[in-house]
Protein backbone atom coordinates (compact mmCIF):
# COMPACT_ATOMS: atom_id res chain seq x y z
CA UNK A 1 0.00 0.00 0.00
CA UNK A 2 1.38 3.36 -1.06
CA UNK A 3 0.96 6.55 0.97
CA UNK A 4 0.62 9.97 -0.71
CA UNK A 5 0.54 13.21 1.27
CA UNK A 6 1.28 15.91 -1.30
CA UNK A 7 -1.32 17.65 -3.44
CA UNK A 8 1.47 18.22 -5.96
CA UNK A 9 2.03 14.50 -6.50
CA UNK A 10 1.94 13.78 -10.24
CA UNK A 11 -0.47 10.87 -9.88
CA UNK A 12 -2.89 13.03 -7.91
CA UNK A 13 -2.64 15.73 -10.58
CA UNK A 14 -3.44 13.14 -13.26
CA UNK A 15 -6.44 11.80 -11.34
CA UNK A 16 -7.76 15.33 -10.84
CA UNK A 17 -7.84 15.76 -14.63
CA UNK A 18 -10.47 13.00 -14.84
CA UNK A 19 -13.08 15.62 -13.92
CA UNK A 20 -12.78 16.70 -17.57
CA UNK A 21 -14.32 14.61 -20.34
CA UNK A 22 -11.38 15.01 -22.72
CA UNK A 23 -9.01 13.43 -20.20
CA UNK A 24 -11.48 10.66 -19.38
CA UNK A 25 -11.65 9.88 -23.10
CA UNK A 26 -7.88 10.08 -23.58
CA UNK A 27 -7.05 7.83 -20.65
CA UNK A 28 -10.07 5.55 -20.73
CA UNK A 29 -10.63 6.03 -17.00
CA UNK A 30 -13.14 7.72 -14.73
CA UNK A 31 -13.62 8.50 -11.05
CA UNK A 32 -16.26 7.12 -8.68
CA UNK A 33 -16.83 8.42 -5.16
CA UNK A 34 -18.03 6.90 -1.91
CA UNK A 35 -18.02 3.41 -0.43
CA UNK A 36 -21.31 2.40 -2.08
CA UNK A 37 -20.07 2.97 -5.64
CA UNK A 38 -16.65 1.51 -4.89
CA UNK A 39 -18.28 -1.62 -3.47
CA UNK A 40 -20.60 -1.86 -6.51
CA UNK A 41 -17.53 -1.70 -8.75
CA UNK A 42 -15.68 -4.36 -6.75
CA UNK A 43 -18.68 -6.71 -6.68
CA UNK A 44 -19.18 -6.28 -10.43
CA UNK A 45 -15.55 -7.11 -11.14
CA UNK A 46 -14.95 -3.69 -12.70
CA UNK A 47 -11.29 -2.98 -13.60
CA UNK A 48 -10.20 -0.81 -10.68
CA UNK A 49 -6.97 1.10 -11.31
CA UNK A 50 -6.57 2.90 -7.98
CA UNK A 51 -8.51 3.19 -4.74
CA UNK A 52 -7.76 6.30 -2.69
CA UNK A 53 -8.80 6.45 0.95
CA UNK A 54 -8.07 8.17 4.25
CA UNK A 55 -6.91 6.80 7.60
CA UNK A 56 -10.53 6.84 8.73
CA UNK A 57 -11.49 4.51 5.88
CA UNK A 58 -8.88 1.94 6.95
CA UNK A 59 -11.18 1.02 9.82
CA UNK A 60 -14.59 1.97 8.43
CA UNK A 61 -14.15 0.11 5.13
CA UNK A 62 -11.64 -2.56 6.10
CA UNK A 63 -13.70 -5.43 4.65
CA UNK A 64 -14.13 -3.58 1.36
CA UNK A 65 -10.43 -2.73 1.13
CA UNK A 66 -9.51 -6.38 1.68
CA UNK A 67 -11.24 -7.20 -1.62
CA UNK A 68 -8.99 -4.78 -3.52
CA UNK A 69 -5.42 -5.72 -4.54
CA UNK A 70 -2.87 -3.98 -2.35
CA UNK A 71 -1.08 -2.64 -5.42
CA UNK A 72 -4.20 -0.57 -6.21
CA UNK A 73 -4.54 0.95 -2.73
CA UNK A 74 -3.42 4.51 -2.06
CA UNK A 75 -3.60 5.95 1.45
CA UNK A 76 -4.03 9.72 1.10
CA UNK A 77 -4.85 12.76 3.19
CA UNK A 78 -8.29 14.28 3.58
CA UNK A 79 -7.01 17.35 1.71
CA UNK A 80 -6.16 15.21 -1.30
CA UNK A 81 -9.58 13.57 -1.37
CA UNK A 82 -11.21 16.96 -0.97
CA UNK A 83 -9.27 18.24 -3.98
CA UNK A 84 -10.47 15.31 -6.10
CA UNK A 85 -14.08 15.07 -4.97
CA UNK A 86 -17.05 16.78 -6.62
CA UNK A 87 -19.28 16.05 -3.62
CA UNK A 88 -20.23 18.75 -1.10
CA UNK A 89 -19.39 16.24 1.64
CA UNK A 90 -16.09 14.65 0.69
CA UNK A 91 -16.22 10.84 1.02
CA UNK A 92 -13.39 8.91 2.68
CA UNK A 93 -12.88 6.66 -0.32
CA UNK A 94 -12.94 6.95 -4.10
CA UNK A 95 -11.66 4.92 -7.01
CA UNK A 96 -10.29 5.29 -10.51
CA UNK A 97 -11.95 2.74 -12.80
CA UNK A 98 -11.01 1.80 -16.35
CA UNK A 99 -13.75 2.21 -18.92
CA UNK A 100 -15.08 -0.99 -20.44
CA UNK A 101 -17.12 -1.67 -23.56
CA UNK A 102 -20.43 -3.51 -23.21
CA UNK A 103 -20.95 -6.82 -24.97
CA UNK A 104 -21.48 -6.69 -28.72
CA UNK A 105 -24.26 -9.25 -28.27
CA UNK A 106 -27.40 -7.20 -27.57
CA UNK A 107 -30.11 -8.79 -25.43
CA UNK A 108 -33.32 -8.14 -27.37
CA UNK A 109 -35.34 -10.35 -25.04
CA UNK A 110 -35.48 -7.46 -22.55
CA UNK A 111 -36.61 -3.84 -23.02
CA UNK A 112 -34.26 -1.14 -24.29
CA UNK A 113 -34.24 2.54 -23.34
CA UNK A 114 -33.04 4.96 -26.04
CA UNK A 115 -32.15 8.52 -24.97
CA UNK A 116 -32.19 11.03 -27.81
CA UNK A 117 -30.31 14.17 -26.80
CA UNK A 118 -31.12 14.07 -23.08
CA UNK A 119 -28.66 16.66 -21.84
CA UNK A 120 -29.16 16.93 -18.09
CA UNK A 121 -26.73 14.60 -16.27
CA UNK A 122 -29.13 14.07 -13.38
CA UNK A 123 -31.89 13.00 -15.76
CA UNK A 124 -29.62 10.62 -17.66
CA UNK A 125 -28.33 8.99 -14.48
CA UNK A 126 -31.81 8.72 -13.00
CA UNK A 127 -33.20 7.08 -16.14
CA UNK A 128 -30.37 4.55 -16.30
CA UNK A 129 -30.93 3.69 -12.64
CA UNK A 130 -34.69 3.38 -13.22
CA UNK A 131 -34.13 1.20 -16.29
CA UNK A 132 -31.96 -1.05 -14.14
CA UNK A 133 -34.67 -1.22 -11.47
CA UNK A 134 -37.38 -1.96 -14.06
CA UNK A 135 -35.45 -4.89 -15.53
CA UNK A 136 -34.31 -3.31 -18.79
CA UNK A 137 -31.26 -4.85 -20.41
CA UNK A 138 -29.89 -1.98 -22.48
CA UNK A 139 -29.66 1.81 -22.51
CA UNK A 140 -28.48 3.76 -25.56
CA UNK A 141 -27.18 7.33 -25.29
CA UNK A 142 -27.81 9.13 -28.55
CA UNK A 143 -26.01 12.17 -29.90
CA UNK A 144 -26.25 15.17 -27.57
CA UNK A 145 -26.91 13.11 -24.44
CA UNK A 146 -24.86 13.66 -21.29
CA UNK A 147 -21.63 11.71 -20.86
CA UNK A 148 -22.20 8.57 -18.79
CA UNK A 149 -18.94 9.25 -16.90
CA UNK A 150 -19.93 12.77 -15.87
CA UNK A 151 -19.80 12.94 -12.06
CA UNK A 152 -23.48 13.94 -11.79
CA UNK A 153 -24.53 11.04 -14.03
CA UNK A 154 -22.45 8.64 -11.94
CA UNK A 155 -23.96 9.98 -8.73
CA UNK A 156 -27.51 9.60 -10.05
CA UNK A 157 -26.90 6.09 -11.43
CA UNK A 158 -25.75 4.81 -8.03
CA UNK A 159 -23.82 1.95 -9.61
CA UNK A 160 -26.40 0.87 -12.20
CA UNK A 161 -23.77 1.17 -14.94
CA UNK A 162 -22.35 -2.06 -13.51
CA UNK A 163 -25.69 -3.89 -13.94
CA UNK A 164 -26.98 -2.76 -17.33
CA UNK A 165 -25.37 -2.43 -20.77
CA UNK A 166 -24.96 1.22 -21.82
CA UNK A 167 -24.10 2.02 -25.44
CA UNK A 168 -23.59 5.18 -27.46
CA UNK A 169 -24.89 5.43 -31.00
CA UNK A 170 -27.34 6.72 -33.56
CA UNK A 171 -30.90 6.56 -32.25
CA UNK A 172 -32.34 6.17 -35.75
CA UNK A 173 -30.06 3.19 -36.40
CA UNK A 174 -30.98 1.60 -33.08
CA UNK A 175 -34.68 2.07 -33.83
CA UNK A 176 -34.18 0.25 -37.14
CA UNK A 177 -32.30 -2.57 -35.44
CA UNK A 178 -34.96 -2.96 -32.75
CA UNK A 179 -37.67 -3.17 -35.40
CA UNK A 180 -35.64 -5.74 -37.32
CA UNK A 181 -35.66 -7.88 -34.16
CA UNK A 182 -39.44 -7.66 -33.99
CA UNK A 183 -39.70 -5.12 -31.17
CA UNK A 184 -42.25 -2.37 -30.92
CA UNK A 185 -40.57 1.02 -30.61
CA UNK A 186 -42.48 3.59 -28.58
CA UNK A 187 -41.83 7.30 -28.83
CA UNK A 188 -43.20 9.96 -26.49
CA UNK A 189 -44.90 13.23 -27.34
CA UNK A 190 -47.27 15.81 -25.92
CA UNK A 191 -49.98 15.13 -28.45
CA UNK A 192 -53.53 13.95 -27.70
CA UNK A 193 -53.48 12.13 -31.05
CA UNK A 194 -50.78 9.85 -29.66
CA UNK A 195 -51.86 6.73 -27.79
CA UNK A 196 -52.60 6.84 -24.07
CA UNK A 197 -49.84 4.72 -22.54
CA UNK A 198 -52.42 2.96 -20.34
CA UNK A 199 -53.98 1.40 -23.44
CA UNK A 200 -50.76 -0.30 -24.56
CA UNK A 201 -50.52 -4.04 -23.74
CA UNK A 202 -47.59 -5.00 -21.53
CA UNK A 203 -44.83 -6.97 -23.26
CA UNK A 204 -41.54 -8.46 -22.05
CA UNK A 205 -39.46 -6.64 -24.69
CA UNK A 206 -39.77 -3.33 -26.53
CA UNK A 207 -37.81 -0.12 -27.07
CA UNK A 208 -38.76 3.18 -25.43
CA UNK A 209 -37.36 6.42 -26.85
CA UNK A 210 -37.16 9.53 -24.65
CA UNK A 211 -36.23 12.93 -26.04
CA UNK A 212 -34.56 16.17 -25.10
CA UNK A 213 -35.83 17.98 -22.00
CA UNK A 214 -36.91 21.10 -23.87
CA UNK A 215 -37.61 19.95 -27.42
CA UNK A 216 -38.73 16.37 -26.92
CA UNK A 217 -38.31 13.95 -29.82
CA UNK A 218 -37.76 15.35 -33.29
CA UNK A 219 -40.42 14.90 -35.97
CA UNK A 220 -37.99 12.61 -37.80
CA UNK A 221 -37.57 10.32 -34.79
CA UNK A 222 -41.31 10.29 -34.10
CA UNK A 223 -41.88 9.18 -37.69
CA UNK A 224 -39.60 6.16 -37.19
CA UNK A 225 -41.34 4.68 -34.16
CA UNK A 226 -43.96 1.95 -34.14
CA UNK A 227 -46.28 4.05 -32.00
CA UNK A 228 -46.07 7.29 -30.05
CA UNK A 229 -47.43 7.60 -26.53
CA UNK A 230 -48.49 10.32 -24.15
CA UNK A 231 -49.12 10.46 -20.42
CA UNK A 232 -52.38 12.29 -19.62
CA UNK A 233 -51.85 15.26 -17.31
CA UNK A 234 -54.85 16.16 -15.16
CA UNK A 235 -53.29 19.04 -13.22
CA UNK A 236 -52.00 22.45 -14.30
CA UNK A 237 -48.41 21.49 -15.16
CA UNK A 238 -47.61 21.67 -18.86
CA UNK A 239 -45.42 18.59 -18.86
CA UNK A 240 -43.52 16.06 -16.78
CA UNK A 241 -39.80 15.92 -16.14
CA UNK A 242 -38.36 13.52 -18.72
CA UNK A 243 -36.92 11.18 -16.07
CA UNK A 244 -40.27 11.02 -14.27
CA UNK A 245 -42.10 10.31 -17.53
CA UNK A 246 -39.57 7.62 -18.42
CA UNK A 247 -40.03 5.95 -15.04
CA UNK A 248 -43.81 5.83 -15.42
CA UNK A 249 -43.57 4.33 -18.89
CA UNK A 250 -40.82 1.82 -18.15
CA UNK A 251 -42.77 0.19 -15.34
CA UNK A 252 -46.15 0.51 -17.06
CA UNK A 253 -45.14 -1.07 -20.37
CA UNK A 254 -43.01 -3.96 -19.14
CA UNK A 255 -44.63 -7.32 -18.54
Amino acid sequence: MKRITSLKNNLIKDIKKLSQKKYRDQRGEYLIEGDHLVEEAVNAGAPIVHVLFTEKALTAFSLLLEKIPESCRLLVTEDILRSLSSHPDTPDILAVVAKTSPSRVIDYSRPLLLLDGVQDPGNVGTMIRTADAAGFGTVVLGEGSADIYNDKVLRAMQGSQFHIAVYQGSISEWIGTCKAHGLNVYGTELNPQAADYREIPKTPAFALVMGNEGQGLSAETLSLTTQNLYIPITGQAESLNVAVAAGILMFALKN
